[in-house]
């Protein structure tokens, strides 16, 4: 009798241990889930894809300055050397004073003579000339003297230095002034030559200043400066762009434009494990990878071509880093 209240005992408490048992790994089962179902709703913000005009862009900095010689016009700017060792007799300009050119604006004497005695030859031999009195090469002679004697603009434009007065003694190439045609500027920046593949001239220049200036590329050079790998590009501006000599400006070249692409947001395109670009197409509350090639990138914004993209996709923006290829979203307002 007591054998088999024992045996009756044992068995109820191996029941008990049982379900206990079994209770519990449904309990745990049921948390596993419940946590697995957590863990694959993740919280996004999404966006859509747009068509759009995208550009490439080539960014420098330079300083503006007096266009150079073409083979139409000579140089903008001309600093005016003493063409002899003398002194100054006379300054005929003032700094900022429009010139026209060949007007004097300085006037020498030399060891050899002065200029209103240079002056008085020229008129004499003209005169003489014309009652055929005396030689055209004296009448030439005369005048390459009294030009000596002179400095003269060399094109119409402004004095924007004067470096000399009355009474100063100069020795040959002193520069005693500098003219510039202020409606013909430049602006001259070094490139990086890795860079400046891309650049030729005829390109869009955006000069971003305030208000910006739009231009175009008038020169890159072919060859490479070797002191600092870059190479000179060249831009020259509008009469009327309000900039002034020696001012440094930030410009950049339009390079390429690509015209009504499809773009996403920058934040939705991102690498996945085995480095390719994908986006996370968002379909209710779904995302799905999706691999895309990229191209040009500006103001926030890729362009993207891929199986299936079409303007107004959504697209997973904040989130989409390390996002499993197909999960659950839950998309934050």
């Amino acid at each position: 009798m007591n054998r088999k209240k024992i045996i009756i005992g044992l068995v109820v408490v191996c029941g008990g241990l049982a379900i206990a048992a079994l209770i519990k790994i449904k309990s745990h089962t049921a948390t596993t889930e419940s946590d697995e179902a957590t863990r694959t709703i993740v919280s996004v913000q999404v966006g859509a894809l747009k068509r759009m005009t995208l550009h490439s862009y080539v960014t420098g900095y330079g300083t503006v300055g007096p266009a150079p010689a073409t083979t139409e016009q000579p140089a903008a700017g001309a600093p005016l050397a003493a063409p002899v060792a003398g002194v100054v007799t006379r300054v005929n300009v003032v700094e900022g004073q429009h010139v026209e050119k060949g007007d004097v604006l300085v006037e020498l004497n030399s060891g050899a003579a002065t200029a209103d005695y240079a002056a008085q030859e020229v008129e004499r031999q003209k005169k003489l000339y014309a009652q055929q009195n005396t030689s055209l090469r004296n009448l030439q002679n005369a005048e390459a003297q009294l030009a000596l004697l002179r400095v003269s603009a060399p094109l119409s434009g402004m004095v924007t230095r004067l470096n000399v007065k009355p009474g100063q003694a100069v020795d040959v190439n002193t520069v005693v002034a500098e003219v510039m045609d202020l409606s013909r500027l430049a602006v001259s920046a070094a490139i990086p030559a890795s860079e400046a593949t891309a650049m030729k001239a005829g390109q869009e220049v955006q000069v971003l200043t305030v208000p910006p200036v739009t231009t175009t590329l008038s020169f890159v050079s072919p060859v490479v400066d070797t002191n600092n790998g870059t190479v000179l590009a060249r831009t020259a501006l509008p009469a009327d762009s309000g900039l002034r000599p020696g001012q440094f400006v930030q410009l950049r070249v339009v390079t390429a434009v690509h015209a009504d692409c499809l773009a996403a947001p920058g934040e939705s395109v991102v690498t996945d494990e085995s480095g390719h670009n994908v986006i996370a197409l968002v379909n209710g509350d779904e995302a799905t990878q999706m691999p895309v090639q990229t191209g040009l990138r500006e103001d926030g914004w890729v362009e993207v071509a891929g199986n299936g993209l079409k303007e107004g996709v959504s697209v997973v923006t904040v989130g989409a880093y390390a996002l499993p290829a197909k999960t659950k979203v839950w998309v934050l307002k």
